[in-house]
């Protein structure tokens, strides 16, 4: 927004034009007991050159901004064009809201008719909504969804889903039924990834649903074919977890595995790393009509108008702003628009080349790293799971925090700390790599690991 003060004349101005004379008589009408009574203890104003070279000095202190980053856990610092961001910002994206009259809304309609579209091909699954808050909400509305189709409550679900995904299914679910207890978290196999044999024994004919990352949290890849089919033998619904989709360019997607719902996060679709959000939630199902029925938040569909003309419109926005609370899907959800306008123009920009050509530069990025820290002495690789572009390392000394602190005083993120999350993994670091790590990224972390405890 523009730096545009009042003068002293433009202030005189309105209080004429108001009919009073001082500031106090247009606030004659406030109770005294609830005015402030003195001046706010504000610094004293800037002019707006000297308030911009202020906010420049403030931005040159949050170091990290600069620094070397390899953290993922859940949010990745993939390639974002600034064409993207300068169409963001024409007004028909950057202010357009809830598009409940089609014959105003066409350009935001169609806009969340081709993110559905892309969202639809990435996961593998015909019927995809117009996004969701975050990966961690679309997993937890997922969870309710399966509930609402079979009618059961028991819910499994993988520890290998992020951990922020899983306390957010955990405040989902606490007021419904049996609350939390109708969840059981299964530990993740010895190589990493989802136990899938642990999954299917405890699979049984109260369960809900089965929810696995893919890949998960720890960056492992299981093949969930097999689950998909005991899950479907005793009723219940496979869900799947991705938290970065530019895993699914290379890896077969959920729906061919099986998967009844996909959901993930769309953040490194076209979105950059920004301090924790705004970030977009990936939803997509199977092609049923109890399914269709059942998906949280809204979608859009195409049509045709009396002259032929191809429309869209709300087609389905099974939300309380629409329908009675009490039939709706969500009470708790919506689409973030700007975002998921964001992610259609990068994936557009993209195509289906650069889309595939980035995974794979992920990937080949992140397999040199795994091969150059086994010869690391002291680190190792705990999981011999497959992986994408994020790699779970011991390291040496047991100390991941430690390591983590070190590295940042030399100007690099070496990761994330899998002790904040588990105690029991204080000496496990969570490294990702992306498209935009070059070599001599790759190779300056490495030196940083060789040179650090030795």
């Amino acid at each position: 927004m523009r730096y545009l003060p009042h003068t002293p004349e433009e202030i005189t101005s309105m209080l004429a034009t108001a009919g009073v004379a001082t500031l106090d008589a247009l606030y004659s009408s406030i109770p005294p007991e609830a005015r402030l009574g003195r001046p706010l203890a504000l610094e004293p104003s800037l002019d707006e050159p000297t308030l911009i070279r202020h906010l420049e000095e403030l931005a040159q202190k949050n170091q990290a901004a600069s620094m070397l980053s390899f953290l993922g856990a859940g949010a990745y610092d993939h390639h974002f064009p600034p064409a993207a961001d300068q169409l963001l910002l024409r007004s028909e994206f950057y202010t357009a809201y809830t598009p409940y009259q089609p014959e105003v809304a066409q350009g935001t309609l169609q806009v969340i008719f081709e993110f559905q579209t892309i969202i639809s091909e990435i996961l593998g699954l015909p019927v995809a909504n117009a996004s969701m808050y975050d990966g961690a909400s679309a997993t937890a509305e997922a969870v309710v969804m399966a509930r609402r189709l079979n009618g059961r409550e028991h819910t499994l679900i993988s520890e290998g889903v992020h951990p922020h995904y899983l306390e957010t299914v955990d405040t989902y679910v606490a007021g419904i039924g049996e609350g939390t207890r109708s969840i059981q978290r299964v530990p993740i196999g010895k190589d990493g990834a989802a136990d899938v044999d642990a999954l299917i024994a405890a699979i049984t004919d109260k369960t809900a649903s089965v929810v696995v990352g893919y890949p998960n949290f720890f960056g492992c890849v299981a093949d969930l074919r097999r689950l998909a089919e005991a899950a479907h033998q005793k009723g219940a619904l496979l869900i799947t977890v991705t938290m970065d989709p530019y895993a699914l360019a290379l890896l077969e997607s959920p729906g061919a595995l099986g998967a009844d719902i996909a959901v993930g996060e769309g953040q490194p679709l076209g979105l950059p790393p920004q301090y924790g959000g705004p970030n977009v939630g990936l939803f997509a199902c199977r092609n049923d009509r109890k399914y269709l029925q059942q998906v949280p938040g809204r979608l859009v569909g195409e049509t045709v108008d009396k002259h032929g003309r191809p429309g869209y419109v709300l087609t389905l926005a099974t939300r309380e702003q629409h329908i009675r609370r009490e039939r709706a899907t969500s009470n708790i959800c919506t689409n973030s628009g700007l975002c998921a306008t964001a992610v259609t123009i990068k994936m557009c920009m993209l195509g289906k080349r650069g889309f595939i050509e980035a995974a794979r530069q992920c990937l080949a990025k992140s397999e040199h790293l795994k091969s150059e820290i086994k010869k690391l002495p002291g680190y190792a690789l705990p999981f011999s799971a497959p992986t994408f572009n994020e790699i779970t390392v011991a390291v040496r000394g047991g100390d991941a925090g430690a390591l983590a602190d070190a590295l940042t005083a030399k100007g690099i993120i070496a990761g994330y700390d899998l002790g904040r999350s588990d105690a029991a993994r204080k000496g496990q670091l969570l490294i990702a790599v992306t498209e935009r790590h070059t070599r001599a990224d790759l190779d300056r972390l490495l030196a940083a690991l060789a040179a650090y405890g030795a």
